[in-house]
């Protein structure tokens, strides 16, 4: 779970930084109206639209906004139509690679997504070539200077809440895994015990990561990650690599 929970991390800690400048409001305002195309507008029964507006409303996405984005989905609004999809790929240092787009030109976005791989020694596959090294799972944050507990008093908490395993990263990130269906009531219960959730969502985790030492590689696998979550159509990325937080912190 290391590489996973490293990278998305400093992923979280970077969208809240970088929400000022709008370009997450548009991403997560295309989750929020696909969401609400295929499963309806009641947030309690739509648990992928719960979980999109969750993400919103932890970066301060405002409400019209969201509101706007859930009937634009409803309502089939300005006709565009976005395609769901899968790439899979290798980074510098055979880093698995995978990405969830949502695309309203296919031809367009592959090529654009080929040649950032290009651009940092990797390569983008085959489809399967990768999926079959994740999981999907529920994924639980929680800053430990804000719970005020231990990590063995954390960890008792979330087992004791149904999680699945859970462990604390070198960054101060106490990261609950959890089944997709019991993400929700684990959640639930954690906040019950008074311990305040960072964030939640569902992700995809890597059945076992590579670790990378080398400072050269390590910047490559880096700046491909960037390049992805910065493109238009990119949702979400996931890898499978771990590296040193000093060496990630270099990087930056």
């Amino acid at each position: 779970m290391a590489g996973h929970s490293k990278w998305a991390n400093t992923k979280h800690r970077k969208a809240r930084a970088d929400a000022a400048k709008g370009k997450i409001f548009t991403k997560i305002a295309r989750e929020i109206s696909v969401a609400a195309k295929e499963g309806g507008d009641d947030i309690d029964a739509n648990f992928r639209l719960r979980l999109a507006v969750q993400k919103a409303k932890d970066n301060n996405m405002p409400n019209d906004n969201i509101n706007r984005a859930i009937q634009k989905g409803v309502g089939g609004q300005d006709g565009e139509s976005y395609e769901q999809a899968v790439f899979e790929g290798y980074a510098a240092g055979g880093v698995a690679i995978l990405i969830e787009v949502m695309t309203d030109n296919h031809n367009r976005t592959v090529a654009e997504i080929r040649h950032l791989f290009s651009r940092q020694n990797g390569s983008l596959g085959e489809s399967g070539c990768v999926a079959w090294m994740f999981n999907r799972k529920g994924l639980i944050r929680i800053n430990q200077k804000d719970a005020d507990l231990d990590e063995d008093d954390l960890m008792m908490a979330a087992l004791e809440a149904g999680a699945e395993d859970a462990d604390l990263d070198d960054s101060g990130t106490f990261n609950i895994i959890t089944e997709i269906d019991q993400l929700q009531t684990v959640k639930d219960q954690i906040q019950a015990q008074g311990i305040t959730v960072d964030s939640y969502e569902v992700t995809m985790l890597p059945n076992n990561t590579l670790n990378i030492s080398d400072a050269e590689t390590a910047g490559k696998i880096i700046k491909l990650m960037e390049a992805l979550d910065d493109h238009d159509d990119v949702q979400n990325v996931y890898a499978n690599f771990d590296i040193p937080e000093e060496l990630m912190a270099e990087t930056q």
